[in-house]
């Protein structure tokens, strides 16, 4: 499977420091300028099908891009979710300590819900072109599982920039290789 991972394109609240977790967030103006520069990038891709988070923000990102492949089914899947933060959702970042929500989702759910969605995904799609639309979170989660990490590593992972791109190769023996990684150089 060729799978293609990228970031929805950025929000009023990721501008403004504020964090989102299930919470639908507002693209902002230059959420238009990202999603078209990601989707033109997208646009030679053989894309098979399209998975994206059913928070809006990811949803509308899935929508342009696929502007591109109007015969590609596009799947709305709440397991792309981003992490469920909790009390913090709403908050800016300076005003929560780095300490744990009491209702947030732990880090092992949100590994194991991202490697759910994965296998399941790759099972029944080994020999097509796959692109999921998520969030950092997430994203940095499905990386984890792909490169063999452990849900504490997913802290580790690199942000993931809105609208980056990840390119790799799975195949049925959850060998993977990296092809691009975080990549932006459509924005420049």
């Amino acid at each position: 499977m060729r799978l293609i991972i990228t970031r929805h394109g950025e929000t009023e609240e990721n501008k403004e420091g504020i964090i989102q977790g299930h919470l639908p967030g507002k693209l902002s103006a230059e959420w238009i300028d990202q999603a078209e520069k990601v989707a033109l990038r997208l646009k030679d891709e053989k894309i098979d099908f399209i998975f994206s988070s059913d928070l809006a923000r990811a949803a509308d990102t899935a929508q342009e891009i696929a502007k591109f492949h109007p015969n590609t089914p596009i799947k709305l899947v709440e397991d792309l979710r981003e992490r469920y933060l909790g009390e913090f959702q709403g908050k800016r970042r300076s005003e929560v300590n780095e300490t744990e929500s009491k209702d947030e989702e732990p880090m092992k759910a949100l590994y194991d819900r991202a490697e759910k969605s994965l296998y399941k995904i790759l099972s029944k799609h080994h020999q097509d072109t796959i692109l999921f639309v998520g969030h950092n979170g997430i994203n940095k989660a499905m990386i984890a599982v792909i490169t063999g990490k452990k849900h504490e590593d997913i802290k580790d992972i690199e942000r993931q920039h809105n609208t980056s791109v990840n390119i790799f190769e799975i195949d049925e023996n959850k060998n993977h290789i990296i092809h691009v990684f975080n990549c932006i150089k459509h924005l420049e």
